[in-house]
C-alpha cells in the first residue's frame, strides 16, 4: 500500500478550509436528502443471451440439420447427439450415426458424467446423459461468449454472470479465502494490486435511495477475494444489512474524489439519513487518513486488458489429435489474453484449440523447424488473405540453456505430469533430444509404436522432475502400464530396463514466492477441455506445484499445475473479461457421480495410471489413444 494516496491532507488547517479543499462535496448538495420515499431495488445483472432453439447442428459431410421437431425421417445418435437423416444411420436400429459410436457406447458411463460437467448439470444415467449433444454444448459456450462481446461493445465491462452462482455469497457464507490477484501476473493488474486492500474507500453507486438518476455514496473495503471486493456504505459502522460484493475493477468502482471531478452527486443512504444532521462533517472527520484508490486506477486497468495477440494471426500450436505434433492455427478471437484458434485447414471453423497467449503450446511460425519438432504441413493455398504471422516478440520467453556440457540424453528416466491425465505423475523417458532445450517425453508403458503420442516439454519445464521427486515429496507416483512390482521402486526399475536417470541437475530448481496457500480459491482452466474456466481450490502445494481441485468433483479430475500457470486466474476474471465461468457441480451430481465412480473401482485392477477419461479424448484424439478409456 505504499503507492496509494491519502484521501485527506494532515495540516492544521481549519474544518472550513479543509471542507472546500476537498472539492468531493461539489455534488452533494445536488440532491436532496429526502428520507420520506422508499429506496429502489438494486439494478439487475445483465444475463448471458439464451441458445435459439433452432441452432443448427453441422454434421461432417457440410449437411447443417436442425432438431428434428417430430419430423419423420431423423433420428439422433446416442452416443455423440449428432442429429441426421435416419437412413444415413448406422446399424438396424439407427441408433448411431457411425461404427465408432456404437462400438464407443458400451464403454462410456465415466464419460456420462463428464458430459454432464460440460453442460453444467447433474450426471443421471449413462443412457440420458449420452443424448445431450457435445456438439450443442460447445455452440452454445460459442454463442453465449459472441453474446458477451456484443454486450461488451454497448456496456462497459458487462459481466457474463453464471445462474444460481454468486461468488460473493460463495466465499463469505462457507469463510472461504480467494487468492490475491497478485498471485498472477498475467492477469489484469496482476503487477499493480498493491493499491487494494482492506481500509481502502471508494465511491460506488448508492442503491439504498430512490432518485430516478444514479447516484453514488463512499464505501471501504471488508474483505477481498481475487478481484471480489466486499463494500460497506461509510456511515453504516457494524450494521452489515446493505453490505454487498462488487468486481472493484469494474466500472462501477472509482478513488474518492471521482465524482466531484465528474459531476456526480454524491447521496447518502436513505437507511441512514436521519444519523448525523451533518454528513459533511462527518465525511470530512471519517475520510481524514484513510486510503483510496490511485486516481488513474481505471485507466490502469483499461491498459492493462490490451493484448498484444489480434486476429487473424498465424501461430503454430499443438495439434490437439497428435500431441507429438504442431499444426498452424489462426487467432479467431481474444478473451481476457485466452486466444481461440482454429486451425488453417479448417474450413467451417469449428476445429478449434484454446489457450492463453503465453501458454507453452503455442510458438511463432517456424518454430518447429528450427527445433526439430514434428509439424503437419499445410496447404499453403489455404492461407487467407488478411491473416499474417505472429511476431516472435509476441510469446512467452524460455530460458536459455547450455546443452554443450552434461545434458539429458535419450532412454534417460525422469518423473512427468502427464498430459492426457493431468492428476497423475509418471514415470517416463526422454524419447528425443531437441534443440535450444526441448525434449520430448514419453509415458513408459503407454507409449504408441509410432511415438505418436510423444509430448514436448522445455528443460526448465516445471512439469518434469528428477527420479525420486514424488517419493521425497510423498507423492504417489503412477508406475508403467503393466508393471506388476508394486510398491514401485526406481532402483529396481533402472535395473531392470538397463536405464540411467537423469542428472538433478538439469531440472528447474527455482520455487518463487508465488504467495498460494492451500485452500485458496480461484477459477482454473479445465486442461482436458480447455475452453472451460471452472470454479476452483489449491488442495495441496509442493513447492511451485499446485494441485488444484474443481469444485464439486471427485479428486481424479484434480490437476497438477505450476503456481505460474497462465491457466490460473483470480475469483472475478470471468467476470472481468466476459468470459463464462463453469460453477460447482450440485449435490446431486457429486452423489450420482460417486455412486459411478465405486461401480468402475470394483471393477479396476491395481493400475492406476490413464484412470482418467474425458469427453473430449473420445471426440478428438485417434484411436491409438482408446487405451485411456
Amino acid at each position: 500500500m505504499d503507492n496509494t494516496r491519502d484521501v485527506t491532507e494532515h495540516s492544521p488547517r481549519s474544518e472550513r478550509k479543509r471542507r472546500d479543499s476537498f472539492g468531493m462535496f461539489d455534488g452533494y448538495d445536488s440532491c436532496s436528502e429526502d428520507t420520506s420515499s422508499s429506496s429502489t431495488s438494486d439494478e439487475s445483472e445483465d444475463e448471458v443471451t439464451s441458445l435459439p432453439a433452432s441452432l443448427p447442428l453441422i454434421k461432417t459431410n457440410g449437411q447443417v440439420y436442425t432438431y428434428p421437431d417430430g419430423k419423420s425421417g431423423m433420428a439422433t445418435c446416442e452416443m455423440c447427439g449428432m442429429v441426421g437423416v435416419r437412413d444415413a444411420f448406422y446399424s438396424k436400429t439407427k441408433r448411431f450415426c457411425s461404427v465408432s459410436c456404437s462400438r464407443s457406447y458400451s464403454s462410456n458411463s465415466k464419460k456420462a458424467s463428464i458430459l454432464a460437467r460440460l453442460q453444467g448439470k447433474p450426471p443421471t444415467k449413462k443412457a440420458k446423459v449420452l443424448q445431450k449433444q457435445p456438439l450443442v454444448a460447445k455452440l452454445a459456450a460459442y454463442a453465449q461468449y459472441q453474446a458477451s462481446l456484443q454486450q461488451n461493445q454497448t456496456k462497459s465491462k458487462a459481466a457474463v454472470t453464471v445462474e444460481g452462482f454468486d461468488w460473493g455469497h460463495y466465499v463469505w457464507s462457507n469463510k472461504f479465502v480467494g487468492a490475491p490477484v497478485s498471485c498472477f501476473k498475467h492477469v489484469p493488474m496482476g503487477t499493480h494490486w498493491g493499491d487494494v486492500a482492506e481500509g481502502v474507500r471508494v465511491e460506488v453507486p448508492n442503491t439504498d435511495c430512490n432518485l430516478p438518476t444514479k447516484v453514488f455514496w463512499i464505501a471501504g473495503i471488508i474483505k477481498l477475494a481475487g478481484y471480489k471486493v466486499l463494500l460497506r456504505y461509510e456511515g453504516f459502522d457494524n450494521d452489515s444489512s446493505l453490505d454487498f460484493w462488487c468486481n472493484v475493477c469494474g466500472s462501477d468502482v472509482h478513488p474518492v474524489g471521482w465524482c466531484a471531478t465528474s459531476g456526480k452527486p454524491l447521496v447518502t443512504p436513505r437507511t441512514i439519513q436521519h444519523k448525523y444532521a451533518n454528513w459533511k462533517a462527518f465525511l470530512v472527520k471519517r475520510l481524514t487518513g484513510a486510503k483510496t484508490l490511485p486516481p488513474d486506477f481505471c485507466a490502469q486497468v483499461v491498459e492493462s486488458m490490451q493484448y498484444p495477440f489480434k486476429t487473424a494471426m498465424r501461430v503454430e500450436v499443438v495439434d490437439k489429435t497428435h500431441l507429438c505434433r504442431t499444426r498452424i492455427a489462426v487467432v479467431e478471437s481474444i478473451v481476457g489474453g485466452r486466444l481461440r484458434l482454429i486451425y488453417e485447414e479448417c474450413e467451417d471453423g469449428t476445429d478449434d484449440f484454446w489457450c492463453h497467449m503465453l501458454s507453452p503450446l503455442i510458438h511463432p511460425t517456424g518454430w518447429s523447424r528450427s527445433i526439430g519438432h514434428r509439424f503437419k504441413r499445410s496447404d499453403g493455398s489455404k492461407k487467407q488473405e488478411g491473416h499474417c504471422d505472429a511476431s516472435a516478440q509476441l510469446f512467452a520467453k524460455v530460458k536459455d540453456v547450455d546443452q554443450s556440457g552434461e545434458w539429458f540424453q535419450e532412454a534417460m528416466k525422469l518423473e512427468a505430469i502427464d498430459p492426457l491425465n493431468l492428476s497423475a505423475i509418471c514415470v517416463a523417458t526422454v524419447r528425443k533430444v531437441l534443440a535450444e532445450g526441448y525434449l520430448m517425453i514419453g509415458i513408459d508403458g503407454s507409449e504408441a509404436a509410432d511415438g505418436s503420442d510423444w509430448f514436448c516439454y522445455h528443460s526448465t519445464s516445471p512439469s518434469i522432475f528428477p527420479v525420486g521427486f514424488c517419493e521425497i515429496n510423498k507423492i504417489e507416483l503412477t508406475p508403467p502400464r503393466g508393471y506388476s512390482k508394486i510398491p514401485f521402486k526406481w532402483f529396481d526399475y533402472l535395473r531392470e530396463t538397463g536405464s540411467v536417470a537423469a542428472p538433478v541437475k538439469l531440472f528447474n530448481k527455482e520455487v518463487p514466492n508465488h504467495g498460494f496457500r492451500v485452500g485458496m480459491k480461484l477459477e482454473a482452466v479445465d486442461l482436458m477441455e480447455p475452453r472451460l474456466v471452472c470454479v476452483a481450490t489449491v488442495t495441496r502445494i509442493v513447492h511451485r506445484l499446485l494441485r488444484i481441485h474443481f469444485d464439486g468433483w471427485e479428486d481424479e479430475y484434480d490437476q497438477w499445475v505450476d503456481c505460474e500457470s497462465p491457466d490460473l486466474y483470480p475469483v472475478g476474471w470471468c467476470e472481468l473479461t466476459g468470459y463464462q465461468l463453469q460453477p460447482p457441480a450440485s449435490q446431486s451430481s457429486r452423489e450420482n457421480q460417486t455412486s459411478v465412480m465405486k461401480k468402475k473401482k470394483a471393477k479396476s485392477s491395481q493400475y492406476k495410471g490413464h484412470k482418467k477419461s474425458r469427453c473430449t479424448l473420445v471426440i478428438c484424439l485417434p484411436p491409438y489413444l482408446s487405451r485411456l478409456l
